[in-house]
């Protein structure tokens, strides 16, 4: 039987803030994005807040509605890295096994770490919640369990600061009563339709059959029912293993709606030199672009195109992503959001094709090696040492940094 923690940081990004600001820890305090910029909703708020009924991902006039002394903080990704870095330090002294959730969540796999230490998985839950708490100024909770799922939510069955055991021999009398939208990937939507078959907690879809669940749900009943039996046998990946790379990108809700070609151009621009960075740092090139387009009344479309030569610079990126816009759409409302992914992708040390006939690729290397130069400046001398002349025609839409300023997402449990 194995022995899995989930380890989650409580109110992550609101907890750090509050060690940086002392002042305000005592008031409801959250994180929330720039109204101005048309941002404005909550990403994470503490406890004091959460008590006053403040929810994440809600507008912030609805918030302030219930918490009128509420203490609004700009989000600082750099910050909440450098302590999910320094927390996953602390989970790697007791597993090689440890696999990130985002940045405030981990599973770690003690089984076999255990015979080592001479030491149970609740002693070292608890161990760990201490040392987060002491070395880092903020608190975690953890659930234990024989799987990554019931492991999760244990961590959620008990905030803050707290450990929770779910064990084999009880995970029924445990999990089974509980509502069915606290098992993981059962969003609102999924939980709606299950209500309709009277599936209202996790015990009514373990004792579903299946094949009800898969007619309904498709493959995903079928997941969802092994879930709530305890039946996940996912592994916690190692520190050794590395997830290959499949997209890299970045989008950006403007300040204010895109009304002509010129506007989603700057924009566009400012994306594909952020994604073909982040290639170059990655060490990869990609053979296709992807966009995202969403309009005022939030309609969404996405298209993608293949390219003939291997790239990790802005102007391929940006003139497909260009052809591919003007392709597909026809300005029937404004645009609100747009994103750009570099998708295909391939190892930056494969080799090119040159051609007798065209200097494409001759020409991509050189403006590689040129874009790296910048690379270089902007890390040196920071981010606007050095932009392009057409980001001066419209600051307001360019004036934002996509590479740096991108948020981190919970990774996919299906990895």
């Amino acid at each position: 039987m194995r022995s899995i923690l989930h380890v989650d940081m409580n109110n992550f990004y609101a907890s750090v803030e509050c060690l940086y600001h002392p002042e305000i820890r005592n008031f409801p305090v959250a994180v929330a994005g720039d109204p101005l910029n048309r941002h404005g909703i909550i990403l994470a708020k503490n406890m004091i807040a959460k008590k006053l009924g403040v929810t994440t991902g809600e507008a912030i006039w609805e918030a302030k509605l219930k918490a009128p002394g509420l203490v609004l903080v700009p989000p600082d990704y750099k910050k909440y890295i450098r302590f999910s870095r320094m927390a996953r330090e602390i989970y790697y002294e007791y597993s090689d096994q440890v696999e990130a959730f985002g940045l405030d969540e981990n599973w770690i796999d003690l089984t076999g770490s255990l015979s080592c230490m001479h030491s149970d998985p609740v002693a070292i839950a608890d161990t760990i919640r201490r040392r987060v708490k002491e070395e880092l100024g903020v608190t975690v909770s953890v659930g234990v369990s024989f799987n990554k799922i019931f492991a999760k939510l244990g961590s959620d069955l008990k905030k803050p600061d707290a450990t929770t055991v779910i064990p084999f021999e009880h995970f029924k009398e445990i999990v089974w009563p509980l509502p069915v939208g606290d098992l993981l990937y059962v969003g609102r939507s999924t939980a709606r339709q299950l209500e309709l078959i009277a599936i209202n907690t996790i015990g009514d879809l373990a004792r579903t059959d299946v094949a009800i669940l898969r007619r309904r749900l498709g493959k995903w009943g079928e997941i969802l029912w092994f879930f709530a039996n305890g039946m996940d046998t996912s592994p916690v990946r190692k520190i050794s293993e590395s997830e290959q790379i499949k997209s890299i990108g970045n989008g950006t809700t403007c300040p204010r709606d895109l009304q002509t070609e010129q506007d989603v151009r700057l924009v566009f621009t400012v994306l594909a030199e952020s994604v073909a960075a982040r290639l170059r740092d990655c060490c990869v090139k990609c053979r296709g672009v992807q966009i995202f387009l969403r309009d005022n009344s939030l309609f969404t479309l996405s298209r993608q195109k293949q390219m003939e030569i291997p790239c990790c610079t802005s102007a391929p990126i940006l003139e497909t992503a260009m052809e591919l816009f003007r392709q597909h759409y026809r300005w029937p409302k404004p645009l609100r959001s747009v994103s750009l992914s570099a998708i295909y992708l391939v190892t930056a040390s494969r080799h090119v094709q040159l051609s007798l006939f065209d200097d494409t690729a001759e020409r991509l290397l050189v403006q590689e090696q040129l874009e790296k130069t910048i690379d270089k400046l902007r890390d040196r001398f920071g981010h606007d040492a050095i932009t392009r002349a057409s980001a001066l025609l419209d600051p307001k839409l360019t004036g934002f940094n996509p590479k740096e300023d991108h948020t981190i997402h919970p990774y996919s449990y299906f990895r």
